[in-house]
């Protein structure tokens, strides 16, 4: 029997991955692997996660997080970095043009009907069903597909507009469904993003709260996200899981048997 299993930021952290995945006695010709994105930064084997995640790409379902569309932004020379960046040091390396092909191809959110399960890195804001979601990920996934994906790199760093609409358009409209997706921690009660906080959600921020405070769009459905560090994956909340327990920050890496709820967690 086939087995799920989805991991939290990985952040080039490849040894605690290795290990939980040889615990679990994870079986690539049968079980998948989801990753929450930020596959790199920080860690002390970024290129090396990329690599082992190719190398299994079959078994993988991957969506994208702020830092890997950075590490595109350096790769394809759309963002300044010093040379001896880590993810710089990743652009260089032999095999650079095939794992950059593969990763700017993948999407910025995953949804498995028959599983009822869906993953982005951040979130998704209250505003958007799974199938607007699914669209709008699809539209920025076109033209990171396309010849045209260095446009994004250029125009998605910045924090406004900070509340959608349906009526945005062009770079604009690409930048916010990039933020919702990969950045998104706080929410307004119109929707407005606030992306400079950083702390756990149960600290004051007065009108604004964690975007998983507000009434969402799920259904029956489960999602998993990534990103908030702080958050340790402790809070309460029967159809959404954070993944994210900081292990590039001296906490664990987790992973989690989609099918019993089991989570497995590993340091450095």
């Amino acid at each position: 029997m086939s087995r799920t299993f989805a991991v939290g930021d990985i952040q080039g952290c490849l040894d605690p991955l290795l290990r939980l995945l040889d615990r679990v006695k994870f079986d690539e010709s049968r079980d998948q692997l989801w990753c929450v994105g930020d596959l790199v930064n920080r860690g002390p084997d970024s290129l090396g996660t990329l690599e082992f995640l190719h190398s299994i790409r079959k078994s993988t379902q991957i969506v994208l997080g702020n830092h890997d569309l950075h590490l595109l932004a350096i790769a394809y020379g759309e963002k300044k970095v010093k040379k001896d960046n880590e993810l710089a040091l990743i652009a260089k390396s032999p095999n650079a043009n095939t794992l950059l092909e593969w990763l700017r191809k993948q999407p910025l959110f995953h949804w498995d009907k028959d599983k009822k399960l869906a993953m982005c890195h951040a979130g998704i804001p209250p505003m958007w069903d799974l199938k607007t979601a699914k669209a709008l990920s699809k539209e920025v996934q076109i033209v990171l597909k396309s010849s045209r994906h260095k446009s994004i790199y250029k125009t998605m760093y910045g924090n406004t507009p900070d509340t959608w609409s349906d009526d945005l358009q062009g770079t604009d409209r690409l930048r916010v469904i990039i933020n919702y997706f990969t950045r998104m921690r706080f929410l307004g009660p119109n929707g407005q993003l606030e992306l400079e906080s950083k702390q756990s959600s149960n600290q004051s921020m007065g009108d604004y709260k964690p975007w998983f405070n507000y009434p969402h769009q799920l259904k029956k459905n489960r999602l998993l996200f990534g990103h908030w560090a702080a958050l340790e994956g402790m809070f309460d909340h029967p159809q959404i899981t954070g993944l994210d327990t900081g292990c590039v920050w001296g906490g664990p890496l987790t992973l989690l048997h989609v099918e019993t709820g089991k989570q497995y967690r590993q340091a450095l």
